[in-house]
């Protein structure tokens, strides 16, 4: 039987007295831990599943000394609070019905039935605790051996309990696919539209999660080409894939962190009426909607990445000079400056208190970013010239 790889999680001293609490023999690590690890993988969350119902295992936490939180105790889920970092502790589960959104769970007994109700193979694998003893019920390893990501039983069956799984099927695929799996492409291309049914709030984030990743073009065109995208995000078209390949090339030239909203603005037409839809569509953030239409509208301003830096601050520059394929050296230790003049020192060169005070406030700054940002002096010169007119 194959066996975890020795990892510095599974060595974690605050682990301990969570196995001992919950017995060795009633819990399994499961999901990414295991899956991660055995690709080599940095591990950041650790998920354990047990035969324990959930009063069960809040009691043996409590009765322990671990303080436990019911994040999801309608469902099993239960959080041990620990000093290096929480475990989520689930007991064993069935599907008893779903539609296609939501599932109605009942608790299981045997490993199996808990595994048979995951979306992937390479997720359902389950480690001893103890022995590191990886039981595998669907082929898991083999699929991670081959770098398949593959559904557990029937794709399509498994697509309308969870119509998400399509977006999570891609994203999975993009992390960590090679070898494609033509029946779970085809049962995603069949079921695409099914998409529809589910909340723009789940759909924005396994979105916002495949552009997260270090290169997910190959995906994105592959989800456009299979009729996926078009679904959830119509806007996008061949014109848009070119354009998010060339800004993720040129990330990498610039050595730019992957950005959601950024690589979501390649996938749209550069219109901010377009932008404000999507982003009101998909449920985004205020600020997400906000930043996503300054983006769209990348071919209205300037093209001077320290001047857009002043005008809508460093992130908003950073992106649009990705997306427009310049460079970010100019912004590479700048510090954005504080504009040198006050309307009171207009005030008291001898003009009115007022509109004009304003006018002349912004004529000044407008000469002042064109130049460049110059030291006080000039920004005296400015306006000397200006009062002059």
């Amino acid at each position: 039987m194959a066996k975890l790889p020795a990892a510095d999680w599974a060595q974690r001293e605050d682990l301990v007295p969570l196995v001992a609490a919950l017995g060795a023999d009633d819990m399994r690590w499961v999901g990414g831990a295991v899956r991660d690890t055995l690709l080599g993988l940095p591990v950041n969350d650790v998920d354990a599943a047990t035969t324990l119902h959930p009063e069960a295992v809040m009691t043996r936490l409590k009765e322990a000394g671990i303080k436990s939180i019911p994040t999801g105790i309608d469902h099993g889920t239960v959080t041990a609070v620990l000093p290096k970092g929480n475990v989520e502790v689930t007991t064993l589960r069935k599907d008893v019905a779903t539609d296609g959104r939501r599932a109605t769970v009942a608790f299981a007994e045997h490993w199996q039935d808990d595994a048979a109700r995951r979306d992937f193979t390479i997720n359902a694998l389950y480690v001893h605790p103890e022995t590191l003893e990886v039981s595998d019920y669907f082929g898991g390893l083999d699929d991670l051996d081959a770098r398949r990501v593959r559904f557990i039983g029937d794709a399509h069956d498994r697509i309308r309990e969870d119509h998400l799984r399509i977006l999570r099927y891609y994203r999975f695929q993009a992390r960590f696919g090679a070898d494609l799996d033509d029946v779970a492409e085809e049962a995603c291309a069949e079921l695409a539209p099914t998409l529809k049914g589910l909340s723009r709030e789940r759909v924005a984030m396994e979105l916002l999660s495949i552009l997260t990743l270090p290169d997910p073009h190959a995906t994105m065109a592959r989800m456009h080409e299979r009729g996926v995208l078009p679904v959830v995000l119509p806007e996008t078209g061949e014109t848009e894939l070119a354009c998010l390949s060339n800004l993720i090339a040129h990330e990498q030239d610039q050595r730019a962190a992957p950005s959601p909203i950024r690589r979501l603005a390649a996938l749209l037409p550069a219109e901010r009426e377009v932008a404000m839809q999507v982003g009101a569509r998909l449920r985004l953030s205020n600020a997400q909607r906000k930043h996503l239409a300054r983006l769209a509208g990348r071919g209205e301003g300037s093209s001077d990445a320290r001047a857009n830096a002043y005008r809508h601050g460093m992130t908003v520059a950073e992106d649009l000079a990705l997306l427009t394929g310049d460079d970010l050296a100019p912004l590479q230790g700048w510090q954005i400056p504080t504009f040198p003049l006050k309307g009171g020192e207009i005030v008291a060169r001898g003009v009115a208190a007022g509109p004009e005070v304003a006018r002349i406030l912004q004529a000044v700054e407008t000469l002042w970013i064109a130049a460049g940002f110059p030291d006080s002096a000039r920004v005296q010169e400015f306006l000397n010239e200006e009062l002059a007119r």
